[in-house]
């Protein structure tokens, strides 16, 4: 096995299992937001299931917290991220042992990917609650596009690259650093992932690992900083990590025979999806009146 996928197996190992020792000290100490729910379970098992199948989870699980309403719109960017984090890294596993890829091209943008969820994180933690209803409704907005973009067939079409090199490297190195970033704050990587890469000429057979593994680990990174903020719903986080797992594995051995029909769950889930960034939107609007018309 090359150097740099053992180092990556490495890497995913350690950051998931530091990242649940961290929840779980936080855990025993006090839990924040409300109580899981069997809603928990069901939001975490089919967005798991549609994660795998490449339909993605962030925006789904942002968009179903909302019209729930529960948990508050504030602990919704740390909710996902750390219950997330056991699925995501199930699913990096499954995917990274089942599609070989060039492993340098693969190391690099994980740890970019890495890199980009830490300061991502670490901004997000620390934003007030207006600032994350809007950057949650406008990545919401983004999402849907994405979707609708793919149904639409405006994506560039895929190329046959297995590896990248030169220039085409270092922007999909540089680009995945934003795209963990912007994870932070409730916007999936896959659809804006695929497209760049398409765009640099990979085939989807090589980008969805890549896309996988990212997520493996930014993730954890991701969830770490959220923990020690205490910006995040226990109980949610573990209802998501509980029904995202069965999710997970679930679907995996129906990828390729689900997949060629996706189109019209894609359009549902773009609708669902705008539903919750108008909601968002108007949440974040409403609290600024609010707020201006306050006494002082």
């Amino acid at each position: 096995m090359p150097e740099a996928r053992v180092m990556l197996y490495v890497a995913l190992a350690l950051a998931n299992a530091a990242a649940v020792i961290a929840w779980i000290r936080v855990g025993r100490r006090h839990r924040t937001g409300p109580a899981a729910a069997p809603s928990d379970l069901a939001i975490g098992f089919v967005t798991g299931f549609l994660d795998v199948l490449g339909v993605g989870s962030y925006a789904q699980i942002t968009a179903l917290f909302k019209l729930r309403r529960r948990p508050a719109d504030e602990l919704i960017p740390g909710t996902l991220n750390v219950g997330c984090t056991v699925p995501a890294f199930i699913e990096s596993l499954l995917f990274i042992t089942a599609v070989r890829v060039d492993p340098v091209l693969l190391a690099c943008m994980v740890a970019s990917a890495a890199g980009g969820a830490w300061l991502g994180a670490g901004i997000v933690s620390r934003m007030p609650r207006r600032g994350i209803q809007l950057l949650m409704g406008i990545a919401l907005v983004a999402a849907a596009g994405f979707f609708a973009l793919t149904n639409l067939g405006f994506l560039p079409s895929p190329g046959t690259a297995m590896s990248l090199a030169g220039w085409r490297f270092g922007v999909a190195v540089t680009a995945n650093f934003a795209l963990g970033a912007l994870m932070c704050a409730g916007i999936g990587n896959y659809a804006p992932s695929m497209a760049l890469l398409a765009l640099l000429g990979m085939t989807p057979f090589a980008a969805y690992p890549i896309m996988i593994a990212s997520d493996g680990v930014l993730i954890p990174v991701a969830s770490m900083r959220f923990v020690r903020s205490g910006r995040f719903a226990h109980g949610p986080a573990l209802g998501l990590t509980a029904g995202g797992i069965a999710g997970t594995l679930l679907a995996f051995p129906l990828v390729r025979a689900i997949a060629a029909h996706l189109a019209l769950l894609r359009w549902l889930v773009s609708a669902v999806v705008l539903y919750a960034a108008v909601s968002m939107l108007r949440s974040a609007f409403a609290g600024s009146v609010q707020t201006g018309t306050a006494p002082s």
